[in-house]
């Protein structure tokens, strides 16, 4: 069996390896008026809707960890977990742009397997990838992707319009993200001891999914739309749901009360935790990267989707300023934010 060879992306430089990376591209709306090659995207804008536009970033080392982190896997969610800021505000995501800071120690077929990940999420989400950037980097591997969308006008949700007695949904199940990366982080412990060893990995099939390629909920705001709901504020669940929770009630300055027995878990995520000795509570509270949806409706709307099952009603909107966990014994805690800060590679409390 010959070895495969590498090509070192100095040999294409630059606009070599964009050309390499985008010569594949097909664009599939006809709002794109010039997609990759120009010095920027061109894209038309319908004056009956409302522009989206945001960015997030993966880096090496603080994002992501290349020892368990496939390329290709890396490349979906890097486009995932910014549709899902798009849908965060009601919103449906229709182009993106992909900048790349690339080490030496990456070749052209590194990143094109990055680019095959980037491919199938942008296909699997009816995007437009229209161009972006690459430079070098002298750290790690950095994958920063801006996403632009829309939304019906006068249709936007903020994370600031929750009104009391407003109820609290969250959709999915929240902490296998958390807890997936708790095996991979195991499974890397016992692989730098014993070199030989073999991760056992199919029976957290579901929890290491949630955590190398999560899916973006799009279909929760399909469901919305055809029931004629729209929430009062809505957030996605990146942080974990005891930060998120708290930037809704900050910016709407109101306080929240939620209950324990009410947040849903996989029991996936429940065999994780007996096994890892950790409360699933605790994962679902603060572990962060479920990239599910938080939101609120009123009274009025909740009727129309509370038979939906994609959906779990885990408290309401109070007028005081304080959140609160109503624990399974009955018991009132204040509910801190306590998830995952990049910037202090601050750890959830779990």
């Amino acid at each position: 069996m010959s070895k495969k060879s590498f090509t070192p992306i100095s040999a294409l430089g630059e606009f070599g390896l964009v050309e390499k990376l985008t010569s594949e591209i097909r664009l599939k709306h006809t709002s794109t008026q010039k997609g990759p090659g120009d010095d920027a995207a061109v894209v038309l804008h319908a004056e009956e809707t409302e522009q989206i536009i945001s960015s997030d970033m993966l880096v090496e080392g603080v994002h992501f960890d290349p020892t368990y982190t496939p390329l290709k896997h890396l490349g979906y969610k890097s486009i995932i977990v910014n549709i899902s800021d798009i849908c965060a505000m009601n919103g449906v995501a229709t182009h993106a742009l992909v900048n790349l800071g690339i080490p030496n120690k990456y070749s052209v077929e590194h990143v094109q397997e990055l680019y095959k990940g980037v491919g199938l999420a942008c296909q699997n989400y009816n995007i437009d990838l229209i161009g972006g950037d690459t430079t070098s980097s002298s750290t790690g591997l950095v994958v920063s992707v801006s996403i632009f969308g829309h939304s019906d006008k006068q249709k936007t949700v903020y994370r600031g319009g929750a009104k009391p007695n407003d109820i609290l949904i969250v959709s999915g199940d929240l902490g296998g993200a958390y807890l997936g990366l708790q095996i991979l982080e195991r499974e890397k412990e016992i692989f730098n001891t014993n070199t030989k060893s073999q991760p056992m990995l199919d029976k957290y099939e579901y929890i290491l999914g949630k955590q190398l390629k999560p899916e973006a909920r799009a279909d929760v705001i399909k469901i919305l739309k055809e029931k004629g709901v729209v929430p009062t504020s809505m957030i996605d669940l990146s942080d974990g749901l005891s930060s998120d929770l708290n930037h809704i009630c900050a910016e709407s300055r109101r306080g929240a009360k939620i209950f324990e027995n009410k947040i849903p878990i996989s029991e996936e995520a429940q065999n994780t935790s007996a096994e890892l000795k950790t409360s699933p509570t605790l994962c679902a509270l603060h572990g962060g990267e479920d990239y599910e949806l938080l939101f609120t409706v009123s009274q009025d709307d909740y009727h129309k989707i509370k038979t939906n099952t994609a959906f779990t009603p885990i408290g309401h909107i109070s007028s005081e300023k304080n959140v609160e966990l109503i624990t399974e014994s009955g018991e009132s805690v204040n509910l801190v934010e306590d998830g995952w800060d990049a910037f202090l590679k601050k750890r959830p409390n779990i």
